[in-house]
């Protein structure tokens, strides 16, 4: 199946029209691709950055190529992609980043996650009968508006870490949003995939539209002096001038005001943000480690536990094109999301299991349920029973996370190392717009229950409380140091993307530019999902032989990874979006 890729020559297709019009028709719209083509190697002798735009990583390469680091990069990266990639994230949104910082020889990760206003309650999703809510009736407009958390992310680790001017880090960004840049093709097909969701309000109506009401097309220019105004304000006042005065004023407005569906965000709200920085989750994999972001992720919990459970397998021996290959990683990845639903939020709120999640003799207990040579029937995919620091018991979750976000990496002249995944979490979050940027809806990724049966719900909506995420950018390390930086949007299949650029990384010895554009096969929740118009659907046989049901459609990843060389630095973005690596 994969004989093109183990050649060196990545496919490349046309997502069919059928997957097209099946996406289409979902209720939850994602961000889609029209096609992709074979993603490219990139070799630099000093540093790279990949990132989902070009203009994005062409303004994280121009800042080290003067003299900045990589958290430089990281300020002049998502100043640029929340202008040219809005839909994904922005200033409007939240991040976690995982970096090494090369000077301490130490990984650490700072969680930049929106949090719920404190006048939330558990009840913000439910309707009067008590019931959860339509989910696009609670994305688009104020209600699902968390405290954006990017900004204070940029500052606080530029603070520490950065070398260069902080007000120079945005100049890329000023420039482009007053002077103009091109609608790229897949910016131009989102808006136009919106339908009147976009147009609801004032906003997003009259900058993503042009005086007819048409979508803008590919190669508009497109200008946003009021973007370019709100970077002048940061640029100078520092994170501080976000988060209090005219534009956090300006936020609560539009948020609050929302017609039909305002929300409860304050000004002390954005008075009082904080971002945390926390231990990274690690775990070792065929020696090894793989690190990346704890809870209130749930990605390098997940991704820990799918490896944990899939290196007691010979996946090296069995090979990508053997459908045993994928039993077992399918029925990993299902075993881990049993785990999820169950355990994972943000523990400053709720206890978690995490080390007994990750321990070498749990994950064994849970890789034995894999012995078999069928799929594991539907009565036998749940909880596991880790142990526990201390014993709460949780009800299953019922949380839904859209395919948005970005991802970018960034290696610098000293060796530090960015990985971070950044978002408002659905394509043009809640369709709010003010001072020239979207806002986040991200509080829909809380669960719309509160309990299940007599059980309270982990990731429940709290005041104060972070929503679990999947976001998962992650550094893998070996001997103590940075081997490769890696991640993607792509909502809760963002664990399955990630997890397998690693496997075919690690075991089956592919090189970057094939982990980034390899076809997908992911399975959450039972029905393996396969990437429709691939070499992926070639499996689609044996995978329902072996008792799984198959569904084909778009797997719209956008991984982007750089590798650490003994030569150097090889990286690759993702053909599936328009990403690119650049470097010197």
């Amino acid at each position: 199946m994969w004989a093109k890729i183990s050649t060196g020559i990545v496919f490349s297709l046309l997502v069919s029209a059928a997957a097209v019009a099946q996406q289409a028709s979902d209720t939850v719209a994602p961000e889609r691709a029209t096609g992709f083509s074979a993603a490219k190697r990139v070799e630099t002798k000093s540093f790279m950055v990949a990132a989902a735009n070009p203009l994005a990583a062409e303004a994280g390469r121009e800042v080290i190529a003067k003299g900045g680091n990589a958290i430089d990069a990281l300020v002049a990266v998502q100043t640029v992609l929340g202008l040219v990639e809005p839909q994904s994230s922005g200033l409007g949104g939240g991040s976690f980043l995982v970096y090494y910082d090369a000077a301490a020889n130490k990984i650490t990760t700072f969680d930049g996650r929106e949090t719920a206003p404190m006048e939330a309650t558990p009840k913000l999703f439910l309707d009067a009968q008590g019931q959860p809510l339509k989910f696009m009736d609670a994305v688009v407009g104020g209600r699902s508006v968390g405290t954006p958390g990017t900004v204070r992310l940029l500052h606080e680790v530029h603070k520490r870490y950065g070398k260069s001017e902080w007000a120079s880090l945005f100049e890329r960004a000023e420039i482009l949003a007053a002077e103009g840049f091109e609608v790229s093709p897949r910016l131009a097909s989102l808006i136009a995939a919106e339908g009147d969701r976009l147009k609801k309000y004032d906003g997003p109506r009259s900058y993503f539209y042009d005086a007819s009401g048409a979508p803008l097309k590919a190669g508009t220019v497109l200008k946003n002096s009021a973007y370019a105004e709100t970077l002048k304000t940061i640029a100078t006042g520092g994170a501080d001038a976000f988060y209090t005065g005219p534009i956090a004023e300006a936020i609560v407005k539009t948020v609050r005001e929302a017609a039909g569906n305002p929300g409860v965000l304050s000004a002390a709200d954005l008075a009082n943000y904080r971002i945390k920085e926390r231990e990274p989750v690690c775990i070792s994999y065929r020696a090894l480690d793989v690190c990346g972001m704890g809870p209130p992720s749930s990605g390098a919990v997940a991704i820990g536990q799918m490896l944990g459970i899939i290196e007691n397998f010979d996946i090296k021996g069995l090979g990508p094109q053997n459908a045993e290959s994928w039993r077992i990683i399918g029925d990993a990845q299902r075993l881990a999301f049993a785990d999820r639903e169950r355990y994972l939020a943000d523990t400053d709120f709720v206890p978690s299991p995490i080390k007994g999640l990750l321990k070498k003799d749990y994950l064994g207990q849970r890789a034995a349920l894999l012995d078999g040579d069928k799929a594991l029937a539907a009565d036998a995919v749940k909880a596991g029973e880790p142990e526990w620091d201390h014993a709460l018991l949780f009800g299953r979750d019922a949380a839904i996370e859209l395919p948005s976000t970005s991802h970018f990496a960034i290696v610098d002249k000293e060796g530090n190392v960015v990985s971070m995944t950044t978002t408002i979490e659905s394509g043009f979050g809640s369709r709010l717009m003010t001072n020239g940027f979207l806002l986040n809806n991200e509080l829909t990724d809380f669960s719309f229950k509160t309990h299940d049966g007599a059980l309270p719900v982990a990731n429940r909506v709290e005041p104060g409380k972070r929503p679990r995420s999947s976001m998962s950018p992650t550094i893998v390390m070996k001997d103590g140091k940075p081997l490769i930086a890696i991640g993607s949007p792509g909502g809760s299949q963002i664990i399955g993307y990630v997890a397998q650029a690693l496997i075919a990384y690690v075991d089956w010895g592919m090189p970057v530019e094939q982990i980034v554009a390899q076809p997908h096969l992911i399975n959450r929740f039972g029905t393996y999902e396969i990437e429709a118009g691939t070499a992926a659907e070639q499996m689609a046989e044996p995978l329902k032989a072996l008792g799984y049901e198959v569904k084909p459609g778009e797997m719209n990843s956008g991984l982007h990874a750089i590798e650490i060389t003994p030569n150097g630095f090889a990286g690759s973005a993702d053909p599936r979006r328009e990403g690119v690596a650049v470097g010197e």
